[in-house]
């Protein structure tokens, strides 16, 4: 993933800053993310959603409202519409470098931005909103104790997450104005609303309210016991991989034909977390796993070692192989399956290689069906036709450039 680093002009003219996290290899889509009341377009959640999008071709535009980070203007200048304001404003921006957003993704009074926004965005297929409020109204109670005091003399500094910040009173008076039925019953784009159960900032009554205002195609996923703004790793994890699974269905992510003499395409793998060893691995534009380390090793064990890819590669191959072999004779082979284990033996047998040692792999081929003797040998033969069996059989030259 690069990022790039942008400015571009605000609902009031003034400059906001943010991120255009950019695919490695094709741009397919692009997304755009709205944050959580008060907070930033660096927060982790939309950092891991960002970088599992981008893995799978879709850029994703991040910024901060204005008077919020490093944009500019004053924050007590600013409210519910000013945000949707800067919302299509990010659209256009995205828009003019023919990057218009078929995705939408909102946190908390973001997502409630989302949904406002989402019927003026011509070029949407999507929208996702995490621990987003029905009613943007909601937020007030994160500052109840100074409504009083914000009604009797127009403004007040207020405290939320730890940080002062002023609000106005057309800042009470746009949220009571900011239904989002409407906008909701009309957003022409499929719908997935994440909200966890235990959330004390935002009721899951919320959640509910939205899913039942909306037509469908849409949507409902839990959080868990996700706190309201997802700062666990493993949870901002989540809510990135049922995104990336989910919007799938909904947007074209299909690459340009590959060019002549590259008909298998390619494999990239990119890694996804520089403190451990977790890594993306991406096979063309419909093919995403995770390759880890076992936590003895210092990973996550999120997902399978290289060394497990090799064996599934050998395995995989060796399975159709004899697939392929029985279709064609139209053997009764009803089922297969293919254990392979890997380990590493002393060379004994070769003659100028004593001490050396290498790679062992044992398949052992499960055949099920109706089969005679004669055919389950005749299969166990095939086996070894397998291309990666020959490939890991013989000696292969690898090729390593610098990009």
């Amino acid at each position: 993933m690069t990022t790039e680093r942008i400015t571009f002009e605000g609902h009031s003219g003034q400059k906001l800053a943010a991120r255009l996290d950019l695919p490695d290899g094709d741009h397919l889509a692009t997304a755009l993310f709205a944050h959580c009341f008060t907070c930033s377009k660096d927060i982790p959640a939309a950092r891991r959603i960002a970088a599992r999008l981008s893995a799978m071709g879709i850029a994703v535009l991040r910024f901060d409202f204005t008077g919020l980070g490093h944009s500019e203007g004053e924050f007590e200048n600013t409210n519910f519409t000013s945000n949707v304001q800067d919302l299509l404003a990010a659209s256009r921006y995205l828009a003019g470098r023919d990057m218009a957003p078929s995705l939408l993704i909102g946190h908390s009074l973001g997502g409630a931005a989302v949904l406002k926004a989402a019927p003026e965005i011509a070029t949407l297929k999507a929208v996702v909103t995490l621990g987003a409020p029905f009613d943007p109204e909601h937020v007030t109670h994160n500052f109840a104790d100074a409504l009083p005091e914000i009604i009797e003399k127009g403004i007040a500094q207020v405290s939320l997450g730890g940080r002062p910040f002023t609000i106005g009173k057309q800042f009470l008076d746009d949220v009571a104005q900011g239904a989002l039925t409407p906008a909701i019953s009309n957003l022409k784009a499929a719908l997935l609303v994440m909200h966890a159960p235990l959330d004390e900032t935002v009721s899951i009554s919320n959640a509910s309210e939205i899913f039942l205002a909306a037509k469908h195609p849409k949507s409902f996923v839990t959080l868990d016991d996700a706190d309201h703004l997802i700062t666990r790793k493993d949870d901002a994890e989540y809510a990135a991989e049922v995104i990336s699974a989910w919007v799938k269905r909904y947007l074209n992510l299909r690459p340009p034909a590959p060019p002549i003499g590259v008909p298998e395409g390619i494999t990239r793998v990119s890694e996804a977390d520089p403190k451990g060893f977790l890594q993306d691995v991406q096979s063309g534009p419909k093919h995403h796993v995770r390759a880890d380390e076992p936590m003895a090793y210092g990973g996550t064990d999120l997902g399978m070692s290289p060394y497990g890819f090799l064996a599934a590669g050998l395995g995989a191959c060796t399975s159709m192989t004899i697939r392929m072999y029985a279709r064609r004779k139209g053997w009764p082979l009803d089922h297969i399956f293919v254990d392979v284990t890997h380990d590493k033996m002393h060379a004994q047998d070769s003659e100028t290689a004593t001490g050396v040692r290498i790679d062992n792999f044992r398949r052992e081929i499960h055949l099920h069906g109706d089969l005679s003797a004669e055919q389950r040998q005749r299969l166990l033969e095939i086996a070894d036709k397998c291309p990666v069996h020959k490939t890991l059989e013989h000696s292969s030259r690898i090729e390593t450039v610098l990009a």
